[in-house]
This record gives C-alpha cells, structure tokens and sequence, in this order.
C-alpha cells in the first residue's frame, strides 16, 4: 500500500474547520488574528522546509546534515528560553550545551546503536529524529528553566528548587508515556501504519522514539539544572 499524493483543491478541505474555529475566535472577540497569523506561519514554514528537505536528502553531505542539526540545536536551545526572557542572555550557554548535549548523546545511540545506519549522516533517518530529539528537550528545559527561577525567587533552597523544577520539566514527557497506544497513536507509528507497514514493527519504532524523546528530555533538564547549580553558586 502506498499512499496517495493530496491534490491542492483536497488539502484545501483540511481548512475549513480551521477556518471555522477562527471564526467563531473572532466572534467571541479573541485572538483570531493571532491564530490567523499561526496558521498562515505553519502552512509558509512547512511548504519551504518541503523544498529544504528535498534538497537535504538529495546533497548527500555530512557537512549539510551536521549545519542542519547546529541550527536546530542553536534555535532550540534559545527558544526554551522564552519562559526566562530577561535571563536568556545569561542562559543561553548553558541551554545551548544542554540541549545539545543531552539530545545529541541520544540521538547518536539512536541512530548509531539502535538503526545502525550505514552511512551515519543519512538524511532521511537523521534530520527528522534529531528534530524530535531537541523539540522535547526545548520543551522540558523551558519548563524547568521558568520553574527554577520562580522556585529560587520564592526563597527555597537550590536543591529543592531543582528537584521541583526537574518534575515540572518532565511533566509533558511522562503524560505522553501514559497516553501513547490509549490515548493516541504517534506521528511516526501512524504514518508507518498508513503506508502499510505492520502494526508490531511500527510499535517497535514508536517504543524507540518515545525511549529517545524520554531520554532526550531527561538528559538535557539534568544537564540544564546542574549547570544551573554551578552558576547560583557564583552569583
């Protein structure tokens, strides 16, 4: 089984309960432009990315993929400091080091211990994994990152304040192990289902990825905290 190409006038259906739920944001005078504005961002940023990819899987090279994965690293690492915006500038090193190197140590077990790619830059294999990788990390060094900071000004201890900051990062990671296969059926398992792959080797997938989206998340908030630690201790 293969799946079918989706004709433009076909997407376009895909739009009309969006373009509902605008509408009625609008009519309950909330922020249907800012929703307008996300939807028109997310169609612009994954038609360009399409032609990028195309070009990634196509050029073969170790130095494309390796500048691809410095920029996720990079824009993630300063992203998941948006919770912190007046502390970002002093932050951002340790972000930038977190996030890369927890996400980085799991994404190489992945897909060098686990895959076993051939060639180990394979675009196709390492470009949407290592997107995965440092997405969940962002969004768990965020989440730690705002908690610390408001744990710390509240007057508790450091250690404490870890530990608390620690739990609230890995929040959304847990909840996805909870609800994966009852609540949901992930991205990539879906996707392999729909193109005919079985349902026991897509399970297996599914396991990989959330063991590495768990790992990646984990290793970065504890790298994150800690480092965090050495700079509390200084100020």
């Amino acid at each position: 089984m293969t799946l079918e190409t989706i004709d433009l006038f076909h997407l376009a259906i895909a739009f009309l309960p969006v373009v509902f739920v605008i509408g009625i944001m609008w009519h309950w005078r909330l922020q249907a432009g800012k929703a307008s504005w996300a939807v028109l961002r997310m169609l612009v940023q994954l038609m360009l990315i399409g032609y990028v990819l195309v070009y990634i899987f196509a050029s073969e090279s170790s130095l494309v993929v390796l500048g691809v994965i410095l920029v996720m690293v990079m824009a993630s690492s300063w992203i998941a400091l948006n919770t912190i915006p007046a502390r970002r500038r002093a932050l951002y090193p340790i972000a930038l080091v977190s996030v890369g190197l927890g996400g980085g140590v799991t994404l190489v077990l992945i897909t060098q211990g686990v895959l076993k790619l051939g060639v180990w830059f394979e675009p196709r294999y390492v470009i949407p994994l290592a997107g995965m990788t440092f997405a969940n990390a962002m969004t768990s060094v965020s989440l730690a990152a705002e908690r610390i900071e408001s744990e710390l000004a509240n007057g508790h201890e450091f250690v404490k304040a870890r530990n608390i900051a620690f739990n609230a990062g890995m929040i959304p990671v847990i909840n996805s192990l909870f609800a994966v296969g009852l609540v949901s059926l992930p991205g990539m398992m879906t996707g392999q289902i729909l193109s005919g792959v079985s349902p026991f080797i897509a399970a297996r997938y599914q396991i990989m990825v959330m063991c590495m989206i768990f790992a990646s998340a984990g290793l970065s908030t504890l790298c994150f905290l800690m480092l965090a630690g050495r700079l509390h201790k200084f100020e």
